[in-house]
């Protein structure tokens, strides 16, 4: 027989009414302090430059996991100049392979998310993105600018591009305004001020939904490889329906904080609700933790 909670205070509906599952709940509980000393100071730079590039994060054998996974699934290139016309996308990411589930959710990245975000924050998108000789730079913009609320304010989404290739100021690395996640209303269009997120194979660039950047133009005879995911608060809607894409058997596999991340969590009190209970409630032969 459920038990009958009596709400009498609406702080009361910071909790999860729908808590009726034993939901995963992310944490740095078991992290070292030195991941912790890492996180700080990472959270430090973003915070003044609006973004900051971490090095050294994946291993040659992890980068070419990446690859040989990626590879496959590259096809033609762009539909509009904005996301490149000579610029392989691949989308649905999280359906065709399993190979960026532990980028999606590195311990440097949540430490982040954590720190910028409400608990239950989202991903909003993922892609491969391979920028081919020859495409042009990308028009600067800043990535939830979507979302309809005048700027200046705080960041509603956040994103990492992994380096799966060296990124050079003349194969298409990123490039960033530094303060530029500080601006009001105004339309940057002067690359003047950008910096190129110059960096090995293995690193990350992870900057917020405020700031300006883009992607470089490619100057080399060389293709630059990247993973991008896009991250948001738990009260917006993503960019990609994670609901209509993912399969049961994807659902199953995959790890327990990515499986929170696209939407199978609960934002206080309601949101993400499934006839009235926790999502993952809907899932089906997928081990209760």
């Amino acid at each position: 027989m459920t038990k009958t909670r009596n709400i009498e205070s609406v702080v009361e509906l910071q909790g999860d009414l729908a808590n009726k599952h034993k939901a995963y709940k992310p944490g740095e509980e078991n992290s070292s302090e030195t991941l912790h000393i890492q996180i700080a100071e990472d959270f430090e730079t973003l915070q003044k430059n609006g973004y900051v590039i971490i090095e050294g994060l994946l291993s040659s054998s992890e980068l070419q996991s990446v690859r040989q996974a990626t590879g496959p699934l590259l096809d033609k290139p762009g539909r509009n100049s904005f996301e490149g016309v000579k610029t392989q996308r691949v989308y649905n990411v999280l359906e065709q392979t399993r190979v960026i589930d532990s980028l999606a959710v590195h311990p440097r990245i949540t430490g982040l998310l954590s720190r910028l975000f409400q608990p239950n924050y989202l991903l909003s998108q993922a892609q491969i993105i391979n920028i081919l000789p020859g495409e042009a730079a990308q028009p600067l913009h800043f990535d939830d600018g979507f979302y309809p609320v005048p700027r200046p304010r705080k960041p509603f989404g956040a994103a990492t591009v992994w380096a799966i290739d060296e990124f050079t100021e003349d194969n298409g690395a990123t490039v960033l305004i530094p303060e530029s996640h500080l601006l009001g209303q105004e339309i940057v269009t002067d690359r003047s001020k950008t910096i190129p997120a110059i960096m090995p194979a293995g690193s990350v660039v992870f900057f917020l939904g405020t700031t300006w950047h883009g992607g470089g133009g490619n100057q080399s005879d060389s293709s630059r490889l990247a993973v991008t995911c896009q991250y948001c608060e738990p009260w917006l809607r993503p960019q990609e329906n994670f609901f209509l894409e993912l399969s049961q058997e994807t659902l199953k596999s995959i790890p327990e904080h990515l499986l929170s991340m696209v939407g199978y969590s609960i934002h206080p009190p309601f949101m993400g609700m499934v006839n009235g209970m926790h999502p993952k409630r809907t899932l089906k032969n997928r081990t209760q933790t």
